[in-house]
């Protein structure tokens, strides 16, 4: 059975996780990471707190927000 992970785990207990940002992340380093994990699932962090906590969603939620972050759907929040 796959290992399964809780939302807001600790981010340095995702051995093994590789963490990758955006080229658009800024020089301060202000940006989300994102790593697939060996679930299938995806995790997600805040560049500036490398350590957690960390988000997992499934590769279903991921999708379906990334497809709606390219339709624009969330362009109200920058306001």
């Amino acid at each position: 059975m796959a290992e399964r992970f809780d939302n807001g785990i600790p981010a340095d207990r995702l051995s093994g996780a590789e963490w990758r940002k955006a080229s658009y992340s800024g020089a301060y380093g202000n940006c989300v990471e994102v790593a697939p994990l060996s679930s299938g699932e995806i995790a997600m962090r805040n560049s500036r707190f490398p350590t957690g906590p960390a988000l997992v969603y499934t590769r279903a939620e991921m999708a379906a927000f990334l497809a709606g972050a390219k339709d624009g759907e969330f362009d109200d929040v920058l306001g």
